[in-house]
């Protein structure tokens, strides 16, 4: 798993379970929030790496 995978995954663990507490989702349907927090997540960390290449 490439560096940016693995800091989205821990991000959206994070998140899930902030949204968790605060009952924004729930256990029941926690399968279909997860990977849509993640693709987010995931494509906000991407687009971060390529602006800070573009502004190098």
């Amino acid at each position: 798993m490439d560096k940016d995978r693995k800091e989205a995954l821990q991000v959206t663990k994070e998140l899930a379970a902030k949204f968790i507490e605060a009952r924004t989702i729930s256990p029941s349907n926690f399968a279909e929030v997860f990977p849509m927090i993640y693709q987010v997540v995931l494509a906000t960390i991407s687009h971060s790496d390529t602006e800070d290449e573009n502004n190098s």
